[in-house]
């Protein structure tokens, strides 16, 4: 038996190497392609060319590239990448003041939050100001933080007062921190509110979420439950899935509400007890898509769901959560989902979709694919020292 746990043992061991090489070689040549551009560029996706697509600093995806620079340090130890993770840290500063949507949580978490735990940089009042924006859009009737402003672009045609999207759990990292940081427990205050009301509206009898949940900011009471990003408002969009398990999770590091945990533990198992689920874990872009197989994955849900397997197997003494995101890191690392070096736009990873129903980032590489998939491998590496 110890024979057999030791091969095991070695073969993550190689499989967390093998992947760190291909990361340093990947992220060299991005990386090498930015420093010569005599710019910050912030590498997002590619287009139907194949060419790579960079983004502003207010672009919802800003925080990723940036983190991943943190995330190379911490896997390899190499002062190269701790010095462009505070560069491209630094040029997206100014995110801190955002307050037209939910995600400068995601822009300013992802990079100066990682900058300051692994970097050892003061990033201090960067953070406490970017949960100063982002808790503007708390709204106390409804008790929860409006992601979306309903008066602009798109969302505008929905004829949403006060919408509620399920990704804006994750942007509730940044309001603990910045409580932890500041003493000032507002922004912890708003992020319970807001964890606790999509507790309450977000969720199926099957555990499932919705993507969008529409409030009236004046007296709270639940207007629609819709999707944007979905195949349809009753589907259950993959990666809406994995930010759910990702934000429960998350809270209970927090909040030791056992809520919270239950409820992480409920979408793990609508997730991997779907019928529709493939047999390498990687899911398709919503689990309810009309013409399932023949339907693109959506690796970034996959990435998002294992990193917040490893956190929650700290959690739980079941070895089963640990050996799911472990399956699904070896499906990624396979290459069916890993591009060889040197193509798919300098990113690790291949096959995400960001939103088919805007016809936008199908069958792609994302950013944060990548940022979720480079977490995992530091969190799968640091439990099984």
């Amino acid at each position: 038996m110890s024979g057999c746990k030791t091969k095991t043992l070695n073969q993550d061991v190689g499989l967390i190497a093998d992947n760190i090489a291909n990361a340093v070689s990947q992220y060299s040549l991005q990386t090498d392609v930015i420093e010569h551009s005599g710019g910050i560029l912030n590498p997002r996706t590619i287009d139907d060319k194949g060419e790579v697509i960079y983004v502003p600093f207010d672009d919802w995806t800003s925080g990723f590239f940036p983190g991943s620079m943190w995330y190379m340090y911490q896997l390899t130890g190499d002062k190269k990448w701790k010095t462009l993770g505070q560069k491209y840290t630094e040029a997206i500063d100014s995110v801190q003041y955002l307050t037209w949507h939910h995600d400068v949580g995601f822009m300013a978490g992802c990079s100066f939050l990682n900058g300051m735990r692994l970097g050892d940089i003061d990033y201090t009042p960067i953070v406490v100001q970017a949960a100063r924006s982002l808790a503007t859009r708390f709204r106390p009737e409804a008790g929860v933080i409006q992601s979306w402003d309903s008066d602009k672009g798109w969302q505008a045609k929905r004829g949403w007062k006060c919408p509620v999207i399920i990704d804006n759990m994750m942007n509730l990292e940044l309001l603990f921190e910045a409580t932890r940081l500041s003493g000032d427990s507002t922004y912890y205050n708003i992020a319970v509110s807001h964890a606790d009301k999509t507790l309450e509206n977000h969720f199926r009898a099957d555990n499932s979420c919705y993507h969008v949940v529409d409030y009236d900011p004046e007296t709270g009471a639940v207007r629609g439950k819709q999707t944007a990003q979905g195949y349809a408002d009753e589907s259950s969009w993959a990666r809406g899935q994995a930010w759910a398990f990702y934000g429960y999770t998350m809270c209970y590091r927090y909040k030791h509400n056992p809520a919270y945990l239950d409820q992480a533990l409920k979408i793990y198992n609508f997730i991997f007890t779907n019928k529709n689920l493939p047999a390498d874990l990687i899911p398709y872009w919503d689990f309810d898509a009309l013409n399932i197989p023949n339907e693109p994955r959506d690796v970034s849900a996959a990435t998002v769901t294992a990193s917040a397997l490893y956190e929650l197997h700290t959690y739980l003494s079941d070895a089963k959560y640990k050996e799911t995101a472990d399956k699904i890191i070896e499906s990624l690392s396979t290459p069916a989902y890993r591009a060889p070096v040197g193509t798919n736009g300098n990113f690790i990873l291949m096959h995400s979709v960001g939103s088919i129903p805007h016809g936008a980032e199908i069958d792609a590489p994302l950013n944060y694919a990548d940022y979720y998939f480079l977490e995992a491998l530091i969190r799968k590496r640091d439990l099984e020292k």
